[in-house]
Formats: structure tokens, sequence, C-alpha cells
């Protein structure tokens, strides 16, 4: 039987987006791109590339080589997100295709520098971003859905390795998940949260001094 001609099957444009977030000024933000070259040239987006064939053996790989061009970093704690597909959605095809990943990281340890197709870099505020109409393409709807994943995570105590400081007390870990959740918790039920899903352990005899009264020490269970 003979091969199907490959035009009657044309294949998507596909691209890989990523949304980087972190806690910068004591507030969830994402990483915004602002684009070089056309379309929306000038315009603030997610940083992303298209998919290479002959470069990446796996849509993680292609993520991983995204995140080096465009952003100088090795970002090991992706985590796929979604994909997002439509005819309306890239000018330059007649149907569009974008998998989606995100990444939390501490600000403090990632420094990225605008690469390829780049012309700067910023952190915003992730309830600017979400509610901004002029970033690029269909990337405000793209960052809520990396933003309201992210967050569910954070209410179920579910932190990614390498975000959090080897030691902590009970006090600092509640006061980052409010930043990243944007809102005030309340101390006696995040106590009990603690205790059920058993996702930190005390660091025996270790304990943090100062002003106020000696407070334990804890760290993430090993997984």
């Amino acid at each position: 039987m003979p091969n199907a001609d490959p035009k009657r099957h044309p294949m998507p444009f596909t691209r890989l987006e990523i949304a980087v977030m972190s806690l910068v000024d004591g507030e969830l933000q994402v990483l915004l791109a602002r684009r070089a070259e056309a379309p929306y040239a000038g315009k603030w987006a997610l940083p992303g590339g298209v998919l290479r064939i002959d470069l990446d053996a796996s849509l993680d790989a292609a993520a991983l080589r995204v995140m080096r061009e465009r952003l100088g970093l090795d970002l090991p704690f992706l985590r796929q997100l979604c994909a997002a597909g439509g005819p309306t959605r890239d000018p330059r095809a007649p149907w569009a295709l974008s998998v989606v990943y995100r990444a939390l990281v501490p600000a403090d340890n990632v420094k990225p520098l605008a690469g390829k197709r780049i012309e700067a870099l910023a952190w915003r505020c992730v309830d600017d971003a979400i509610a901004d109409r002029n970033l690029a393409f269909d990337h405000a709807m793209l960052a809520f859905r990396a933003v309201g994943s992210t967050r569910t995570e954070v209410e179920r105590l579910d932190l990614p390795a390498g975000f959090l400081p080897g030691q902590f007390t009970r006090g600092e870990l509640q006061s980052t998940c409010e930043q990243l959740l944007g809102r005030r918790l309340d101390e006696s039920s995040f106590r009990r949260k603690l205790a059920d899903r058993q996702v930190v352990e005390p660091v025996e005899g270790a304990m943090r001094t100062g002003a106020n009264r000696p407070a334990r020490i804890y760290r993430l269970r090993a997984r």
C-alpha cells in the first residue's frame, strides 16, 4: 500500500511555553519576556520557543533547551501543565499547538538573562499578568492556568524540591505559603494540615532562638 501523501495532513506549528514563577518582593510573580520579533514584537509574553525535531528527544528535553536558549537557565523542576491549540492562536500558521510547562523557583538562586529573540525580561505580579489583555497570544490565559495549578499544590503543601530552604520554622513555612497564595492562613488549621500531610519533620535538637520564644526547626520529609 503506498504511503499517504504527507501534504494532506500538515503538522501543526508546535511550541513550548514556560511559566516561571517565584516569590519576588513578598508576592508570587511570573517571569515575562519582551518579544524582539514579529508577531507581537515589543509585547510581553511567557518565554518560549519552537519544538525542534532535529534537536529534541522529548517534550521535556525541548522545554529544557528552550529555557537555556531564552533565559540561560537550567530548570530541572519543570512540570508539564497543559496543551493549548487552535487555528487562531498564532498568525504564523493555520493551526498552532503549545505545550505549556511551569516551574516554581527560588528567586535568589535564579538569574535569568535575555537570550534568543528576547529584548528584556521582567518579573510581574501574577494577578497583574493574568489580567493584562496586552500580553501576546493567549499567554494571559496560560499564566492563569499555571498560577491556579501552582496554588492548588501549595494548598496541599506539595512544594517542589529546591524551593524551600533546607531548614525552616513552622511560622516561616506558613508565611511562605501565604505569600504564594496571596492570602492569610489560619494558624491552627495550617498546623493541623501539616500534621495530617506529614510533609515536614522536626530537625532533632535544632531550635531557632531570638527575641520571641524558641521555635522548632523543620525540614521537608524525604519523599
